[in-house]
């Protein structure tokens, strides 16, 4: 079902706040070192999850340079009583002339996030990154992904490339859109990367240290090109599944369906849109899908049986977290204002919608969706551009109440990357 926009209900309250402006970046802090843990996003193993940062502003005296690299920003706290959370002090700068594999004695230009898994199984969160190796354009072009492993002191390393066998490579195209899941339910994360011809190489892990998988097959057929993440167990039989595009921008999509031998089976054929956010928005058992276009939102429950809902809202960028920790997820979408939507037993409502006021001036986006604290509830965190060289990253935490508390709890600058030594 194909569903308008519309404003909405938002939390009223909400105007009367003062933008949070940030006049002072925070001291560096150590990293904490951890012993290793099962929390996602742990690069240092601690039990915190971690943030990670792409595009990070640049400096005013060199605004057309070349990108900084890769922001971490850590999480803190542990027992009674302690502060727990993000602490934009504990961060760190992957930078690629320090941490990236060199391709022919040269360091990448390009270093972005890409996904984030234990592959190794040690406890210790890996970060998967692109780069852009020297082609000429003959043949098969080289692997551009690489790996960075986590460790008790971070993400510290030098990155290895990650070897994908020729076998499970198909055509020409650039081996890329990684997505990390245990699709084959063994215990150990795997990766899916988009090959040619709509076909996935699919790479079984644990992967060892210089970057292979633990075996690889013949590339999968696919229902579309661009692997999708996170992977998630949509229908909670114990195997990760995959949502999987057509195309770049508004298109179709399609759930892939693990199993003993991976990402195998096509399941729910989703709408056309830009976006498509998973949670347990309140009806069925399974999990179900909101689909972001730009003239309305597409909701499909209780997956990958499909069944059609509707919601009013617009907004074509969506996320999915349990702010209020009752169990049901709330939507956020993205557009002209950011709300969030309130998950029911009864499925998704625009009744007690509340609107976030953004943390400064300028465009917001939301960065992720996740427990940065926790207490068993969602945070969001967002970021506010204002030019190249100007923005603002705010975490709302999680509330009982409100959904997310009105002023954010933490603000900080990627600025702040640019003042660490090199």
């Amino acid at each position: 079902m194909l569903l308008g926009g519309c404003a909405g209900t938002g939390n009223t309250g909400s105007a009367r706040h003062e933008p949070v402006t940030v006049t002072k970046g925070p001291a560096q802090l150590p990293v904490p070192r951890g012993k290793g843990s099962r929390s996602a996003d742990d690069f240092n193993g601690d039990g915190r999850r971690d943030l990670v940062l792409n595009d990070l502003v640049k400096s005013p005296d060199d605004a057309h340079g070349d990108d900084a690299g890769i922001g971490i920003v850590y999480g803190t706290g542990t027992g009674a009583g302690a502060t727990r959370g993000l602490a934009p002090g504990a961060r760190q700068l992957l930078n690629p002339a320090r941490q990236a594999a060199r391709t022919k004695g040269r360091s990448p230009a390009v270093f972005d996030a890409e996904a984030s898994c234990d592959l190794d199984k040690d406890g210790f969160t890996d970060l998967v990154v692109s780069t852009d190796p020297p082609y000429d354009g003959q043949g098969r072009p080289p692997v551009p992904l690489q790996i960075l492993f986590g460790s008790p002191a971070g993400l510290t390393g030098r990155a290895v490339e990650l070897v994908i066998p020729a076998a499970a490579r198909a055509g020409n195209d650039w081996p890329d859109q990684p997505v990390c899941g245990d699709f084959d339910g063994d215990g150990a994360k795997d990766l899916v990367v988009h090959a040619s011809d709509g076909r996935l190489s699919y790479l079984r892990g644990p992967f060892t240290r210089k970057g292979a998988p633990h075996a690889a097959g013949r590339p999968l057929p696919s229902p579309g090109t661009v692997p999708t993440g996170p992977a998630l167990d949509v229908n909670r039989d114990g195997y990760d599944d995959l949502l999987v595009r057509t195309a770049e921008g508004p298109a179709t999509s399609a759930l892939v369906l693990g199993g003993p031998a991976g990402p195998t089976r096509t399941g729910a054929t989703l709408p056309t849109g830009i976006d498509v956010a998973f949670g347990r928005f309140g009806k069925g058992r399974a999990l179900d899908a909101a689909v972001g276009a730009m003239d309305g939102t597409y909701l499909r429950y209780d997956l990958p049986t499909a069944v059609p809902g509707s919601v009013s809202t617009p907004g074509s960028v969506l996320d999915a977290g349990d702010f209020d920790g009752d169990g049901v997820s709330e939507l956020v979408s993205s557009g002209a204002e950011l709300r969030i939507l309130r998950g029911r037993t009864t499925g998704l409502s625009t009744t007690g919608m509340v609107t976030v006021p953004p943390p400064a001036r300028g465009t917001t986006r939301v960065l992720t969706v996740a427990d940065f604290t926790g207490d068993g509830r969602a945070d969001l965190v967002v970021r506010t551009y204002d030019g190249e060289t100007k923005d603002t990253v705010a975490v709302y935490a999680g509330s009982k109440e409100a959904l997310v508390t009105a002023k954010p709890t933490v603000t900080f600058s990627t600025s702040e990357f640019l003042r660490m030594n090199p």
